[in-house]
């Protein structure tokens, strides 16, 4: 009888595999892209030719595939699209203690579906107490860096810069093109090369210094994008290519996959 009441305690609590593992919900976020083949990474798309990640996420053109639609890498659901890269813009100057941020645009435009989508660049900066989601195919264990076969998502609250600052070792910088969430009694790690947040269906950073996956009372930092909207518009604007669309296929794939 205890047995029964501690498992309908649990099952009331919302307790189950899914908040366990804090596996997402599949296909939850149609944004979020896997960049995989000589790097394994996460990034956001955000139009049609277009992903946003990190510069820690280092793609290549010459072996890079962006997977999109994906939520278990283990296997193929239908619903992939499988793209290869042709461009990647780093913002200047690189990884210097002012900047981690990179444009990557797809070799060919990605077909929106039920499954991929775009989000939409910050129209507003992230507040204090504000609630987001961030993803990943990474570890929700400090100190733990296996790869998830499936989508992760976790709740952070974004905290004040301030506080921010004070988790810092001597040697990082802080810059107003940095903003963290995640604190101690919350769910701050996701152990997964620049992985995603949103903030009230919008992009609003990603990961930069993974500090709660070292220390899980500490915030993670992640790149501040609404202070970078004119320059990823630019990059769009300049580098965009005029081709149009193909007609409507099924689900392409690379010709190489990793």
């Amino acid at each position: 009888m205890n047995l029964l009441l501690l498992a309908a305690t649990l099952g009331l609590a919302g307790a189950s595999p899914l908040q366990a593992n804090k596996e997402c919900q599949p296909h939850s976020r149609p944004w979020h892209v896997r960049l995989h083949g000589g790097t394994h990474c996460s990034g956001a798309l955000i139009n049609e030719w277009w992903i946003v990640t990190s510069f820690d996420c280092q793609p290549s053109t010459h072996n890079t595939i962006a997977s999109l639609g994906e939520h278990d890498k283990t296997v193929e659901e239908g619903t992939e699209q499988h793209i290869k890269i042709s461009q990647v813009i780093h913002h200047s100057p690189y990884r210097s203690p002012l900047h981690s941020l990179t444009m990557v645009r797809l070799a060919q435009p990605a077909r929106f579906t039920q499954f991929v989508k775009p989000i939409p660049l910050p129209s507003r900066c992230p507040q204090p107490g504000e609630t987001c989601s961030v993803s990943g195919w990474g570890s929700t264990t400090a100190n733990q860096y296996d790869s998830s076969p499936r989508l992760k998502c976790i709740t952070v609250p974004v905290v004040d810069d301030q506080t921010c600052m004070n988790t810092f070792p001597p040697y990082v910088y802080w810059g107003p093109t940095m903003v963290c969430a995640g604190q101690a009694h919350t769910d701050n790690c996701l152990n997964d090369r620049s992985s995603v947040m949103v903030c009230d269906g919008q992009l609003q950073g990603v990961t930069w210094y993974r500090h709660g996956c070292m220390n899980p009372a500490d915030p993670t930092v992640y790149t501040k994008l609404c202070r970078y909207n004119n320059w990823i518009n630019s990059i769009m604007n300049n580098f965009s290519p005029t081709t149009t669309r193909p007609p409507l296929t099924t689900t392409r794939r690379a010709e190489t996959q990793s």
